[in-house]
């Protein structure tokens, strides 16, 4: 069983006991590597400089007792059994979230959004708390009684007020900015903190200078693994995870059967408040340390898609819970009895660990660490891939490394970039102590986000009142600000560098947002009326030559500026015309069937239509050859379902509702064959009967598609024509048309504004193509250059 079987199992009722265990397992190996391994640095952060371990063992008591509770209140209740229930149609994530919300409530900012696109299966409205049951579907016609009043005010509030909508845009950023930075922070801090083993058995002298290039290299061994994709490099990930758990908890109920059975007494929350009162000021700061036994919790929900709910629960509840539980509590009863040790890191997991099995122990713990640190890059990437799916970063070359895990993706361009800063990190600091409180801030903040849009989910899709909200958020939002509090005032021990990470990640990721709408207004206010269009009469004024011409466009409505710029410098055009429009939808994933949204501009004759390719943030954009086929597959079907009325339809002014009388059509139908040969000779073929015509794809290296029409007694003559119209222009050839822009700000503009149109024009004239158009050969690609000043 692979990943990919829980990605759409919305119905845990239906699952087998079998399914379940299976992706429980596989989840120990993905989800909770970082999780498992912070055992190794997390007491030796607490106790870094802001207290000491004294013989009364206050200190160690009340930090396991902060350490229990912390992970049973914030993994176990918080995210297994709250958060993991408001998954966007089986998906994670701070973006998921936000998508989410984006849906039951209209304050989202992706600008060519449609009617249509909440007639999507994905774009439910889930309310996983209802009576019925999670993933019941509640429809917008909930808001009517007494008990919806408080959600529909809230609803009005957001959508009338458009700063607060900004503020929940730059909240979902922040914590998306969050998560990249603790792809840098927390591979460092893991293969760091696993290589610090050495320690115990060098002089002080000496391990400074051995650590540190060990961890380098291993890090660089780490990332240059990347491309070859999680599910090569981790085939073993999930042995190592258990292991390394089953490791830990022996060696935990080891320590305390010999060292302190009496150390379960430390688990009351009334040590908490002993340790608060001595330490005071010191023990408040040492939370910053305390806070990394959480850190990975937030891949839980992050990989939620390739898992179901009940498999995290159980591997979280069953496994990893007790584990970490165990393992920490043996480590305290260690400590416990040893006040002095003979070495100056007197704190450390290793010091713990029986000397016959410390280079053992060493072994595993960098290999769990490693697994750590590929699920926390992995998770990077498929978070930027979310943001620049949905407009929120630019565009960057995205390799899916798995046929199997639709999750698995690589990004070359941000590999090396988290490679070199992670490096930097790993060489500036050389310590856990300042890696673990730049980890920590990065970590709390993600927590903090999680728990605002939570309670956003709470009143708009779950339905339920303001109150329990407001409890919800207070409950959690003040333990996690307590946390966050002790991790911000280390600002100048290495809290630094997290804030200094998002701020940069959020400049760009905001600009380039920014960007993109002031240059889908631009378009918005300078497209073509269609009247104009169908005053040119059939022939458009120009001369119509052989094939397809496929003009790239953001708009969903209109005729683009960049069509009349090109007609009126070059009066010819192809005899078909479509306007392509290819947009990101805020859901996971759109079913084939409903991927193309095909309409008619104009009558018959003129041979004008538009396309819209819908795709959500997890699905992969296929190459040039399947989106030719699926894109003229559309087309035809669109045509043999047409009819004289929907024609007349069709000739109306340009409107918002223009969407409404666009016809969704899947990637093929049943009138419409289509046929693939790999590696065919041209007069293969030549057999076939004369009765069908076939056309094949000019754009072939090794991949031919021939669309073949059947002679059909019930297909009208006017269909048939207008599909042998389309094919033969197929045959005759396909160009891509789109815009090379050029943007620049008005005069009389504000400076942030010059600035930021300036910087979005440099991102975009310096990130990659739209994906779709990669593979396009150049010799059909055509580039009209355009000059928007907004």
């Amino acid at each position: 069983m692979d990943l990919e079987g829980g990605t759409h199992m919305n119905s845990f009722k239906r699952e087998s006991w079998r399914t379940v265990l299976t992706l429980a397992y596989q989840s120990l190996g993905v989800v909770y590597g970082d999780l498992s391994t912070s055992p190794l640095y997390v007491y030796k952060s607490t106790f870094a400089e802001d207290i000491k371990h004294s013989e009364t063992n206050e200190e160690i008591y009340g930090v396991l007792s902060f350490v229990f509770w912390t992970l049973t209140l914030i993994p176990l209740l918080k995210y297994v059994f709250i958060v993991l229930r408001a998954n966007d149609n089986g998906e994670g994530g701070t973006f998921a979230l936000y998508s989410l919300l984006c849906r039951h409530a209209r304050v989202g900012f992706i600008p060519n959004g449609q009617l249509a696109d909440e007639e999507l299966s994905a774009y439910k409205k889930t309310d996983s708390l209802s009576r019925s049951g999670e993933g019941s579907i509640v429809g917008e016609a909930g808001y009517g009684g007494r008990s919806e009043m408080a959600p529909a005010k809230v609803k009005r509030l957001l959508e009338q007020h458009q700063v607060l909508q900004r503020l929940l845009l730059i909240l979902a950023l922040i914590g998306t900015c969050m998560v990249i930075g603790d792809g840098v922070l927390t591979p460092a801090l893991s293969v760091f903190s696993a290589v610090s083993g050495l320690e115990l058995s060098m002089a002080k002298e000496h391990h400074k200078y051995v650590e540190v290039p060990i961890a380098c290299i291993i890090l660089i061994c780490l990332f240059a693994l990347q491309h070859f994709g999680t599910h090569r490099v981790g085939f073993l990930f999930a042995p190592i995870v258990i292991t390394w758990l089953l490791c830990i908890s022996m060696i935990g109920i080891y320590n305390i059967v010999h060292w302190n059975p009496n150390i379960y007494q430390a688990l009351c929350p009334y040590y908490m408040y002993k340790f608060l009162k001595k330490t005071q000021k010191g023990g408040w700061m040492s939370l910053g340390g305390i806070l990394l036994c959480i850190t990975g919790s937030e891949a839980m929900f992050a990989d939620l898609g390739h898992f179901s709910q009940l498999s995290i629960r159980i591997a979280f509840t069953f496994v990893v819970y007790p584990s970490l539980i165990l393992a920490y509590m043996g480590q305290a009863a260690y400590l416990s009895q040893h006040h002095i040790i003979e070495t100056n890191y007197r704190i450390g997991f290793y010091v713990s660990v029986p000397e016959k099995l410390r280079w053992p122990v060493l072994g595993i713990a960098i290999l769990a660490a490693v697994v750590g640190s590929q699920a926390v890059i992995t998770g990077t990437f498929s978070i930027i891939k979310q943001c620049s799916a949905l407009g929120c970063f630019p565009r960057v070359k995205i390799i899916h490394t798995s046929p199997k895990f639709i999750g698995q993706v690589y990004i070359p361009d941000i590999n090396w970039i988290l490679m070199i800063l992670c490096l930097a990190v790993t060489i500036g600091f050389r310590d856990t102590k300042r890696m673990g409180n730049a980890s920590g801030l990065a970590i709390i903040t993600v927590m903090l986000v999680t728990t605002c849009l939570m309670s956003l989910v709470i009143v708009l899709c779950w339905r339920r009142s303001i109150a329990f909200a407001l409890c919800f958020i207070f409950f959690f939002g003040s333990i996690e600000a307590l946390y966050f509090s002790a991790s911000l005032i280390k600002f100048l021990e290495g809290a630094w560098v997290p804030i200094i990470l998002s701020f940069v990640f959020m400049i760009i990721m905001y600009v380039w947002h920014y960007g993109t709408l002031k240059k889908y207004e631009f378009d918005l206010q300078n497209k073509v009326s269609i009247n104009w269009l169908l005053r040119l009469g059939s022939t458009l004024g120009l001369a119509r030559v052989r094939g397809i011409g496929l003009i790239h466009t953001e708009l969903v409505s209109g005729i683009p500026a960049i069509f009349s710029h090109f007609v009126t410098n070059l009066p010819a055009f192809h005899e078909v015309v479509v306007f392509l429009c290819i947009k990101s939808v805020p859901v996971p994933h759109v079913q084939p069937e409903e991927r193309f949204l095909v309409g008619r501009i104009g009558p018959k004759e003129y041979h004008i239509y538009r396309c819209i390719a819908r795709y959500g943030y997890h699905d992969i954009h296929k190459d040039d050859i399947e989106f030719e086929k699926d894109l003229m597959c559309s087309i035809a079907s669109f045509i043999q379902s047409s009819t004289s009325t929907e024609l007349n339809s069709l000739l109306e002014e340009e409107s918002s509702k223009e969407d409404e009388k666009m016809t969704v059509v899947g990637t093929g139908h049943w009138l419409h064959e289509v046929q693939e040969k790999r590696g065919v000779d041209e007069n293969e073929n030549s057999d076939e009967p004369s009765k069908h015509r076939e056309i094949q794809s000019p754009m072939i290296v090794r991949k031919k598609v021939r669309f073949v029409l059947p002679e059909s007694p019930k297909m009208d003559s006017t269909v048939r024509d207008e599909l042998r119209d389309l094919m033969e222009a197929r045959e005759s050839g396909m160009a891509f048309i789109m815009a090379n822009s050029c943007m620049r700000a008005k005069g009389g503009s504000s400076f942030m504004k010059k600035l930021a149109l300036n910087l979005y024009d440099f991102l975009r004239r310096n990130s990659r193509g739209p994906s779709y158009a990669v593979n396009i050969p150049h010799a059909s690609t055509l580039e009209v250059g355009m000059s928007y000043v907004v």
